[in-house]
């Protein structure tokens, strides 16, 4: 019987396993497809010959800028949401700042859709003239994100011995250097988890990149909508900027892979 429910599980994962990955074969396969090869039916699993022509166009028009973009605005907006985050998170986590309520209200922002403040927000941007800016971008997805860091870090925080700050204050260090030099280092595998997932938020947001940028800070989630058309929707653009887009995503997933492992199997979400 225990072989067998072995078995099962086995099965049971490979099965997710490939409903899981079948998008991303899809989108490899139809990157390297002839555009007669999309739309047959019974469908072509695998392109009789390489295709790269779509790869060339993107490089060719400029279209690869938007990878570029999407790179500088989720940098820079991870970059801030860490670092305000993680000091808000040190405050609420070791001197109860606010109590649970300020807590909770932080992560009630989190909860809140873009659409809903996507629009105020233009008005804004266009009289201090911050739309279609990296500035603009980074700030504002920095900021969106900056609830999510802070109920992560709060939990990975308080995970570390209060004994050891203690120690550290004994010994001559400030608030700002227990935090860097003990409290940090001792949580640096949240940290790094926290940092990737606030990367790939930023990295996939849609709404306000749609809304607020026109035609210099074109991130990839819009300028693979724009592939989009009511005479023609070119999938095969789509599928080589959409496979391109997943190199960066790739290397940081793949580059903090441990610490990711580790991360999300600790407490980070305490009540």
């Amino acid at each position: 019987m225990r072989g067998r429910g072995g078995g099962l599980r086995f099965i049971g994962a490979l099965a997710l396993l490939v409903v899981f990955l079948f998008p991303l074969f899809w989108i490899l396969t139809v990157a390297f497809k002839n555009p007669e090869d999309i739309f047959v039916t019974p469908p072509v699993w695998l392109p009789s010959t390489l295709n790269f022509q779509d790869f060339a166009l993107i490089f060719s028009e400029g279209y690869y800028r938007a990878i570029l973009n999407s790179l500088i605005v989720a940098t820079g907006a991870t970059i801030i949401a860490m670092v305000f985050g993680t000091t808000a998170a040190y405050s609420i986590a070791r001197h109860r700042t606010g109590g649970e309520t300020l807590a909770n209200w932080i992560l009630s922002w989190r909860m809140l859709p873009p659409i809903a403040v996507v629009f105020p927000i233009f008005l804004v941007f266009s009289v201090v003239e911050l739309r279609d800016s990296y500035f603009g971008l980074i700030l504002l997805n920095g900021a969106f994100n900056i609830p999510y860091v802070v109920w992560m870090m709060r939990g990975y925080i308080e995970d570390v011995p209060i004994e050891l700050e203690e120690s550290a204050l004994v010994d001559g260090c400030s608030r700002w250097q227990t935090l860097y030099r003990v409290v940090l280092p001792m949580a640096r595998t949240g940290l790094f988890a926290t940092a990737v997932f606030t990367f790939i938020f930023a990295w996939n947001e849609y709404a306000f990149a749609l809304v607020l940028t026109e035609t210099e800070v074109i991130t990839v989630p819009v300028q693979i909508a724009k592939f989009m058309g009511r005479e023609a929707t070119y999938f095969s653009r789509i599928a080589a900027l959409s496979l391109l887009a997943l190199i960066p995503v790739f290397l940081a997933v793949v580059t903090m892979q441990r610490y990711l492992v580790r991360g999300i199997s600790l407490g980070a979400i305490k009540g």
